[in-house]
Order: C-alpha cells, then structure tokens, then sequence
C-alpha cells in the first residue's frame, strides 16, 4: 500500500540523512575485519563485510552506527583509493590476465585489460604498472584494472630498482637527447682561472662532478678559498625542450648502486663534469675567511670562470692520507698544501660553526656493496671522514654566501628553510624541559637564536633520549622562493647552488647569480608552482630511496642464515603495536610486535608520545636505547624484517 509512497520515500531520506558520516582512512587487519582511523587516537571497527569493499589506505566516507553497544562505521563513499597507479605481478590464469597488486594489505587477484605491449614469452610474476579502474565502493561488482606498462621479468636483477621508480612515478632512464643538439652558450667573457691549482674530492666512482676547490693565503693571513661550480646552464637555456626535462625531474636519483640523472649523460659525466685535464665552463665564489672562520662578507666574489681541475681525488685517499693511514700520498706538494690548507680551514669553519650557527649530529652512512649483476654482497657502516667534511664545510660556506648575495641583490632565489617549531609544539617542548629543570621561554625557542641555544645546550647534556623526544618536534625542511631561516643549520638564509648538475633548484640559482654577474637578462622570482614541483619530487625521491633500500635489505638478510645471530639495535620508534629498531652493523630496520615483547598483552602500553613501553607499569623500553635482538621472520613480499628482543 505503502510501496514508493512519496512519503514514505520522503520519511527514508530524511532518516537517512540525519545518520552521522565521518571521514577516514581504512586500516586492515589479518583477521578480516578493519578500522576506519581519523586521526592517531581515533578510529571506530569496520565489519568484515564490509571490508570487503574497501581496501587499506582507502580514504573514505561513512556511516557511524550504534550496533550491540558498538561504534561501528559503513563505508559508504570513496574520496581517494591507495592503489590509484600501482605495480604488481602478473598472473595469467587460463589465458587470462590478473595482476596481484606490490602491495601487502591486499593479497586478491584483480582482473585486469592490457593496454600495452606484453613480451611475448611474458609469464606468471613479471612486473607490471597498472591502473585501478573499478572500485567496489563505486558501485562496481569486483576491483578491476588496466595494465600500461611492463616493468620487467620476473628474474630480472634489477627489479627492486625499476619497479620502485615506476610506482613513485619516477624515471628509470637517463633524458634521451641528440648529442648534436647539446650546444654550448658562448655569450658571456669568463675569467680564465685554469692555470690555478683546482682540485676535486669525491667518491672514486662519481662520474659527475660539480664542484673544484683551490685555497690559498692572501697578505693578512687570511683563507681565500675559490668554490668553482660547473655550469649547465651554459647548454641548458631557460623553457628549452631540456630545460622543461630538467624541471620535470627536478633532482638526480641516486639509489644504491644505480642512479638516474637530471641531465643526459653526455653533459652530466662529461662536458659539465669537473674531470682533471679537461677546460670547463664554471661559475665561481671567493670567499675570504679570517683567522677564526668568520666569513668576510665585503670581499666575496662570484664570477664567470674557466677552470680545470689539477687533480681527481677520492675521499678515502685524502683521509687516509690526512688522517696518516694507507699509502696514497698526493702526486705533488702543490696537491698536498691544498689539502693541507683546505684541512686547517675545515677545522676552523666546524668550530666558527658550533660557536655561531649549529653543526649536524653525526650519524653513520650504511652503503650497499653491490656486484656488477646487482648481487648485494655486503651493507657496511661508514662515518663520515675528514675529507668528506673538507668538501661540506666548503659547499656549506659557498651556499651561505649565494643566500647572501641573492638576498642583497634580489631578494628572491631557491632558498632551503627550514622553521624550528611551531607554536604548539614549542609549548609542548617547553613543558617537557620544565620536567628535566631546564628552562625555556616559548617565544624565545621559536626564534633562530633561541633554537640554537636549545640546540646547543641539548648536545651538552648526556641524554639521547630527551634529545630525540624533542628531534620529533621539529618542523619539516622544505624550500621557498624569498629568504628565511634555516633553524637546522643555524643560519638566517641558506641557498643551495653547488650542485647545478643534480638539482634543478641550483639550476635556477645559477641563472640567477648570472644575471647578477653580467648585468643582463632577466631575473625572475620562482613560481609556487616550480616551488611545489621541486618539493612534491623530492618526497618521491626520498620515499623511493626508502622503498629500495628496504626491499634490498630484505633479500641481503633472507639470503644469510641469522637465525643464531644476535644484534645490537637501537629503539627509533615506539608505536602502539610495538617497536622500531634499527641494527647497528647494517642499518636495516625491524619491527618488534608488542606480542613478541610480553607474553600477557593486557600487562604491556606502548606509548608512543612519550617513546617507552611499560610491562605491568614498569619503564622496560626506551626510545634511542640500545637492545639486542634476533631476527625470526624476514617477509619478502611485505619487505618487513621482524624480530624479537633478547631478554
């Protein structure tokens, strides 16, 4: 009687309606059913069901209800799935095509077009990139998606490489330019500096080198240090085809063992790179330095050069040689007074350093030792050496005053900021110090004099703990078109330009510094949108270098028999499902689960605000602590080491 009644239709709608919707993102469980989070302390129980619809990482809308005393929530809209472009492996089942998604919150097969070309002998587990198509929560019957690109063979060494790129939508190949479109731009004089002792310190194996030094001692006793940096832009003109290119990718990617340029080879490894014997195109800073390091502003000059480095040197013969180990020993005393020269200046400079600005804490670098077929032979830590901090203490000073100077010429340029802490966070700081009797104004922390107060009086106190507590607080870097300070370094501008052959950003620096040189063109402000290019690719970069490291720390460990061997790690992250640790012999990060910690899981709280686990209402794991443990699960398809502590 009552049937599509407009009433009754009327009467459901407005019912309908009232039902409360929140928005969030789906999290899966092992067990079938999942959450809807909202926020870190938020998140309300999706039924089994109904995750059927949905999958992890899936940002939804839907219903709140009220079930047997229970929030639970329907997902009802879809906002953003995760798996937009993905990789995963073909499946041909009964010539049929299915893709099994590179992702491990969803084990199902999707059925799947091709819309691109397959090898002929393509089998089951070569790597593709697809495309999702049908969504379930869009109303379609089952996930379904499209095949756009084949990656690689299943056997294929470099898999983890090419298919990490592919799915941060990243190049796997070098620019591909004519060679005889690649033509030098003549039109400005140089200042002809190759008959003067440039040398070059890098790893043994760079091929693009971007930067030569030469130092020497003027009357007064002053450092006068030349930073020469090679010029792309001298073959790159601003809006060419290879400049739109350059832009595009923004940054060289340089994973283990395998990297992929900004530029094409031809000018990043050969007529831009600083090799020895070779006459190339360069823009120049002298920097005058006095007894103890300070910059002298007034006499700092850039300049159009030609330079040609002496000397290709590595950084283990020069600190070996410094530090008075090995063999090597420079080929002349016109070598080894630079590198004597250029090691008493960057002593001096890390003391100006962490008297008037603030150093970095040092961490050690773990490098992958890998086989000309990509076979990781060993992962090895290594600190950072003399040499190296001869060439940072060098870029560092030549990209302060490129801040400087395009901040008085311009007042705009590519500068890195960096901003401390927010006001909420510089409160909670303030109240976590009251705890330890230091004392702090919030105003004051937020202020680059007041950071670095903080950050110094931090490093005098023996307390890892308190210090990564407060390390969580700070904002992230990122890059801006006027000046601003970079807290992290201790500076009041900061602007990189050295490295021209990796970085579009330095790229547009270098225009700029041109135009003041020479006096001609013109120079125009970055655009938020070149700004929001640069930044959105270096996070892509950064999660792609994560993504490939672990996937090779995967295999490098699923490889050896570590079942017997014990660790030591250090604790980097609590969450509320357990530990994070990261061993200390090859940097690979483990998951500890809270159940492998404590055997009655209503006596363990892992709290992550403030980094410790408490077993029945003890202090039992801290944050930055040093544990052993052993490894007793290595997942290939999740790239997830777990393991357990050693009690």
């Amino acid at each position: 009687m009552f049937h599509n009644h407009p009433l009754l239709s009327k009467l459901k709608k407005k019912l309908h309606s009232k039902i409360p919707r929140i928005e969030g993102t789906i999290k899966s469980t092992r067990k079938g059913f999942g959450f809807l989070e909202i926020n870190s302390h938020t998140s309300y129980f999706v039924p089994p069901q109904e995750m059927k619809l949905v999958m992890h990482g899936d940002r939804v809308i839907a219903q709140l209800k009220i079930e047997n005393n229970r929030e639970v929530v329907y997902p009802e809209k879809l906002i953003e799935p995760f798996l937009s472009n993905f990789i995963g492996k073909i499946q041909i089942i009964q010539e049929n095509f299915y893709v099994k998604p590179d992702y491990p919150y969803y084990k199902e097969l999707i059925s799947c077009t091709v819309s691109c070309i397959l090898p002929k002998d393509v089998k089951t587990g070569d790597w593709v990139l697809a495309v999702l198509t049908n969504h379930k929560l869009r109303g379609n019957f089952k996930f379904c998606a499209k095949l756009i690109k084949f990656i690689a063979k299943s056997n294929d060494p470099l898999v983890p490489w090419l298919a990490t790129l592919e799915k941060h939508q990243l190049e796997i190949s070098e620019p591909n330019s004519k060679v005889q479109n690649i033509v030098f731009n003549n039109d400005f004089p140089r200042t002809d500096c190759t008959n003067l002792n440039f040398i070059t310190i890098d790893h043994h194996s760079t091929k693009d080198i971007d930067d030569a030094l030469f130092i020497e001692r003027d009357l007064s006793g002053n450092f006068v240090l030349t930073v020469a940096i090679s010029d792309p832009t001298s073959y790159v003109d601003l809006g060419s085809k290879l400049d739109k290119i350059a832009l595009n990718r923004a940054f060289t990617h340089y994973l283990p063992g395998f990297n992929v340029p900004m530029l094409p080879r031809i000018l990043s490894e050969n007529k831009c790179s600083l090799k020895i014997n070779k006459r190339r195109p360069a823009i120049a800073c002298k920097i005058f330095f006095n007894c103890d390091g300070t910059i002298l502003h007034q006499k700092t000059n850039f300049f159009l050069t030609w330079v040609m480095s002496k000397s290709q040197l590595s950084y283990k013969s020069v600190s070996d040689w410094l530090e008075n180990k090995g063999e090597w020993f420079p080929e002349s005393d016109l070598v080894a007074n630079q590198l004597l020269l250029l090691n008493e200046l960057c002593h001096v400079r890390i003391q100006w350093r962490k008297k008037h600005a603030l150093l970095f804490n040092e961490r050690p670098e773990y490098v992958f030792k890998l086989s000309n077929s990509f076979e990781i032979l060993d992962i090895c830590s290594e600190s950072k050496r003399i040499a190296n901090k001869i060439v940072e203490e060098s870029m560092i000073a030549a990209n302060f005053c490129a801040a400087k100077f395009l901040s008085d010429k311009l007042g705009f340029g590519i500068y890195n900021i960096h901003s401390g802490f927010d006001f909420i966070n510089a409160k909670r700081i303030v109240k976590l110090l009251s705890k330890y009797n230091i004392s702090f104004d919030v105003n004051e922390i937020m202020t680059l004099n007041g950071f670095c107060k903080l950050k110094r009086l931090l490093d005098s106190v023996p307390n890892e703990y308190l210090r990564n507590r407060i390390q969580r607080f700070l904002s992230f870097g990122g890059i801006d078109n006027v000046p601003g300070p970079h807290f992290a370094l201790g500076f009041p501008f900061y602007a990189t330009w050295t490295s021209p052959i990796r970085k579009y950003g330095d790229m547009i620096n270098h225009r700029l510094l041109k135009v003041i040189i020479t006096g001609e063109g013109e120079a125009l402000i970055p655009n938020n949108k070149v700004l929001m290019k640069i930044n959105n690719r270096r996070r892509c970069m950064k999660m792609a270098e994560r993504d490939v490291e672990n996937w090779l720390y995967v295999i490098f460990l699923k490889s050896k028999n570590h079942s017997n061997k014990v660790f030591s790690a250090k604790i980097i992250d609590i969450c509320r499902s357990g530990i994070k640790v990261k061993l200390l012999e090859n940097g690979a990060n483990v998951f500890l689960p809270s159940t492998l910690l404590h055997s009655d899981k209503s006596e363990i709280l892992c709290n992550r605000e403030k980094g410790i686990v408490y077993i029945m209402g003890k202090e039992y794991y801290v944050i930055s602590s040093i544990i052993k443990v052993t490894l007793i699960d290595i997942k290939l398809d999740a790239r997830s080491i777990i393991g357990k502590p050693v009690i």
